[in-house]
């Protein structure tokens, strides 16, 4: 990890608080990787302008074996975050890159790409994240793109309580992350927080916002406790600055993915995996894969 020495002590003066707790919901994609998908399609307009949320993980290798063979995307951006494991990525751009423990894949599909992921490992565990971000209108057929983040590209800091956050999208705290995007504004940061530890995040008051807890330890955010693999929908309450998170007393330490972004209040039109703003533009999206011209 890109590490700063020095990061800027933050504070808030009101947590925002927790409107609603999500459960996700157990299913599978690709050729049969069993994942949870947290962030579904109904939540989509409420927490624009994120699309989805999938985690995955399991010591089975039975349930990550078969990966995710070629399949197509357009109008949106993917971010997978690997905890543990290795997963090898190529698409019809000519990219190709190995996702390892603790690296971020940024793709954005733009107006097309075929890609696939699959497990570079057939035993061991598989653990990690799949973020959708949606693109506006105006750069939904852009050109693909695709950004491969190694470990220790990404940036982190280390506050003095032992809290460690990697900065993954946007800028917090003096440390601006791996990616930046002038749009939608994502800030997705990875936190770890130390039993009985405190950790305060500012947020811009327009930015929709949640927080997935994982790893087994409950944290209370904005007051309200948060169990663990549950997804906390924070309210968009103008008065509040920030969100504020507390790790209870313990021998371990709590893990939270936390996601912000602008949104675009644009039309969502998906299907499958295209996202686009009216169905004659899923249509055409559809046509066009079909007509192998998707991704050229």
């Amino acid at each position: 990890m890109t590490t700063s020495a020095d990061p800027i002590a933050l504070s808030i003066a009101r947590s925002r608080g927790v409107e609603r707790l999500v459960r996700g919901q157990p299913t599978s994609d690709g050729a049969g990787v069993k994942l949870t998908r947290v962030l579904t399609q109904p939540l989509q307009h409420r927490l624009d302008p994120f699309l989805m949320l999938d985690a995955f993980g399991s010591d089975a290798a039975s349930d990550y074996i078969g990966g995710f063979p070629d399949h197509p995307h357009r109008g949106f951006e993917t971010v997978t975050i690997m905890k543990a494991g290795r997963m090898r990525h190529g698409d019809s751009v000519g990219n190709t890159g190995l996702l390892e423990p603790g690296s971020v894949q940024w793709m954005t599909a733009g107006r097309g790409i075929i890609h696939s992921e699959m497990p570079e490992q057939e035993e061991g565990r598989m653990a990690g994240f799949q973020l959708w971000v949606n693109l506006a209108a105006k750069d939904k057929m852009q050109p693909p793109a695709y950004r491969d983040v190694p470990p220790a590209q990404v940036p982190a800091f280390t506050l003095a309580d032992g809290t460690m956050v990697r900065v993954i999208a946007g800028a917090t705290h003096g440390v601006t992350g791996a990616v930046t995007r002038p749009t939608t504004e994502p800030l997705v940061l990875d936190i770890v927080l130390p039993a009985g530890a405190t950790f305060e995040l500012p947020v811009p008051a327009g930015h929709n916002t949640f927080a997935y807890v994982y790893g087994g330890v409950a944290v209370e955010i904005g007051g309200s406790p948060v169990a663990s693999e549950h997804m906390a929908i924070l309210r968009n309450e103008p008065e509040a600055d920030g969100v504020r998170f507390t790790a209870p007393a313990g021998e371990r330490a709590a893990q939270i993915l936390f996601v912000a972004g602008a949104p675009l209040r644009e039309p969502i039109a998906q299907y499958g995996p295209f996202v686009m703003n009216t169905v004659p533009e899923l249509h055409q999206a559809v046509a066009d894969f079909q007509r192998g011209v998707l991704a050229t």
